[in-house]
This record gives structure tokens, C-alpha cells and sequence, in this order.
């Protein structure tokens, strides 16, 4: 029996390689002579470049740029000939950053535009970004900064490219702003379709969860708008525009990127359709299953790319009520790792142990199949 695991990580406690491997020592609990290919994917959240450059065999590189409270930090990025991927998240990804020091507003993210720049100045034309898991909302305005791109309040002192500097902006200089080469193609791995601004949006939909205070919403997302306003319009119509805290928005605005599917881009650079053509199974996953993980996330733009009648089973952290019924886009079932109640903290450490009991759990009901 083949099986093709293809998961994503689970936020904040394993990597989709991880979580793959735990998957596998499960049926090989259960299942004998099982052929079980590990695929893990990312759909452009925290974690798909990692999963990316092992089917790819890229070479990690590493550079000092700009870190989130303005020091200097080692960052990594994976090449391989003229085509280079780095994530976001790596820098300022909120899993990075201590609980008592997150503020979106402050966090600085011009070290991404600084990579850039080393990317393009090593010859590198093919440039893949995930923008997901990051802990700023900063509209991309630090992108700009690290380009080049210069601000300044009313009075003309010069400020600091964070989304606080977007409360107080006045005017933007790109006298000295880097300009990307026409033969240069840089895409963003996005896994949401959030646009830049309104409810729907980066400060309204993620504000809170990277420690955003309420009341601050609402003047910081008219801050944003007012930005590209002036700026740069088009990108308030841009769907996923949103992606990062609005580093999508910066990207496509002062990079001249383009947005692409996360999880299909993945599932191309790895030539999952090649991998998964003679599978009798294919197992999906990620920390938390609910109606957000119908827009393009990992699980379902997995299921979507599996063959008409090979089964797809998802093994997931949690299950939300909002989920559709299954089946649904070839998942004929999904089941929740959680074995007790307990701290979310110990669930995040348990995590390895639940998936593979889930796993070896699943292999025995396939085995009644048999019987």
C-alpha cells in the first residue's frame, strides 16, 4: 500500500516534516509493508520554504540584515543555480518574537528588503517569499524602507519604515530607492486572500493575534488605505494584498511581485502530481481544520491535486465546528489528535506522540478493510 503524506506543520509545535515522520512511524505500527512517501507541503504560511527546499535539495545561505527591533540578525535564505526561497516568518515571524515585545507596530521588516537586494545582486532572477505567520502590520511600508524608499512627517524629520510611521507619515521620497530589474520575477507565496484594508483585511482579521490593541484597528487600517491612496491604489483592489500584514501589498507595490497560490506553487516546485499519480492513500494535515483552511490552505489545495478516487484522509490538532460535512473535495474523512483535555501547552508538546497514535489508530481500520 502507497501512502503520500503530505501535511503541513503544526503552528508552534511541529514542522511538516515533523509532523510527515510522525505520520509514518504510526503506519508502520499498523500497516506491514507499507510504502509510505513523505511529502510535506506549505501553502505559504511559516514553514513552506522549509518544506519546499528538502524536495528540491536547495542550499541554505545565510546573510546579516536588518532583525525586527532594528539589530543586526543572521537570516537564511535556500538557493539552487538562479532561483532562491526565503520566508518571511524567519525574520519576524511571531513565533519568533516574545510575548512581551509584541507590539505589529514596531516590529521593522526593511530586512527583507535588504535580502532582496542581495538576491538580485547575486545574479538570483527567480525569487519564491512565503509572507505568512509574521508578527507585523506594518502595510509593507517596511519593505519599502528596505529598498530604499525614504519617510518623513510634516516637519520633515525622517522616520522609521514601521506601521507606527504610517500613523504620523506626511510624505515618501524614493530618491534612492532600489529598482528592481525587468528580468527579475518575484512571486509571494500567500495562503489567504485578505485584501490590504476593511474588516476583511490584514489589521482587522490578524491585528489581534499579534498583539494589536482593539482600539487601534480602526486608525491604523485608515492609515494604511490613506498610504496607498496617495501611493499606490490598485493595491487596495488586490486580493492578497493582506498576506503578512500587508508585506504582500509592499512586495507587489515596491518589488513588482505577484501573488500566486502558496500551496500550488509548492505542490509544482516539488512535483507532487508526478508523486502522487500511483498513491492508494494521501494523508493531509495541519495544526487546526475550519473554514479558513478552504482558502487556500495546505489541506484542501492537497485533496484538490489528489486523483479522482485515491482517498484522502486529513489528521489535524483540531477540528472546527465551522468545517463543511465531509466528504468534502476528496477528503472522505478527518479525525482531531487530541486524546484528552489538557493545557494547550502540553498539546503543542505532545503533539509528535498524538499524530503518530492517530496515525497507527487509522492503519487498523484500514486493516478491517482486509479482514
Amino acid at each position: 500500500m502507497k501512502i503520500v503524506i503530505a501535511p503541513d506543520s503544526f503552528k508552534e509545535s511541529l514542522s511538516a516534516e515533523e509532523v510527515a515522520e510522525s505520520i509514518k512511524r504510526g503506519f508502520q505500527q499498523s500497516i506491514a509493508d507499507v510504502d509510505c512517501l513523505l511529502c510535506p507541503v506549505g501553502d505559504g504560511g511559516e514553514g513552506t520554504v522549509d518544506a519546499i527546499r528538502h524536495s528540491l535539495d536547495l542550499e541554505e545561505k545565510w546573510i546579516q540584515v536588518t532583525g525586527p527591533f532594528g539589530q543586526k540578525e543572521a537570516m537564511s535564505y535556500f538557493q539552487k543555480g538562479g532561483l532562491a526561497l526565503f520566508e518571511v516568518a524567519d525574520l519576524v515571524g511571531l513565533g519568533k518574537i516574545p510575548l512581551e515585545k509584541r507590539n505589529p507596530l514596531k516590529i521593522q521588516t526593511c530586512g527583507i528588503g535588504e535580502l532582496i537586494r542581495h538576491l538580485i545582486a547575486q545574479g538570483i532572477k527567480d525569487i519564491y517569499i512565503g509572507v505568512g505567520g509574521t508578527a507585523s502590520n506594518d502595510g509593507g511600508i517596511g519593505i519599502a524602507a528596505g529598498l530604499g524608499y525614504q519617510f518623513y512627517d510634516k516637519n520633515g524629520m525622517e522616520l522609521s519604515g514601521t506601521g507606527e510611521t504610517l500613523l504620523v507619515l506626511d510624505s515618501v521620497s524614493n530618491e534612492i530607492a532600489f529598482k528592481i530589474p525587468d528580468d527579475v520575477e518575484i512571486r509571494i507565496l500567500a495562503d489567504v486572500k485578505s485584501p490590504l484594508c476593511g474588516h476583511e483585511g490584514a489589521t482587522y482579521t490578524f491585528g489581534k493575534q499579534k498583539g494589536l490593541e482593539h482600539h487601534l484597528f480602526e486608525p491604523v487600517d485608515l492609515a494604511i488605505q490613506s498610504f496607498y491612496e496617495k501611493n499606490a491604489p490598485m493595491t487596495l483592489k488586490l486580493q492578497g494584498a493582506g498576506a503578512g500584514g500587508g508585506i504582500a501589498a509592499g512586495l507587489c507595490t515596491f518589488a513588482q511581485a505577484r501573488i500566486v497560490s502558496g500551496i500550488d506553487t509548492c505542490l509544482d516546485l516539488i512535483d507532487f502530481d508526478k508523486k502522487v499519480a500511483d498513491a492508494d492513500l494521501v494523508i493531509v494535515g495541519e495544526g487546526r481544520l475550519d473554514c479558513q483552511s478552504l482558502v487556500g490552505k495546505a489541506p484542501i489545495g492537497v485533496a484538490k491535486r489528489t486523483p479522482a478516487g485515491v482517498p484522502v484522509i486529513a489528521i489535524c490538532g483540531s477540528l472546527s465546528e465551522d468545517f463543511p460535512p465531509l466528504a468534502f473535495e476528496n477528503i472522505l474523512a478527518a479525525f482531531s489528535i487530541l486524546e484528552k483535555s489538557e493545557p494547550l501547552e502540553d498539546s503543542l508538546n505532545n503533539a509528535s506522540r498524538y499524530i503518530e497514535n492517530t496515525a497507527a489508530n487509522i492503519g487498523r481500520l484500514l486493516n478491517l478493510g482486509k479482514i
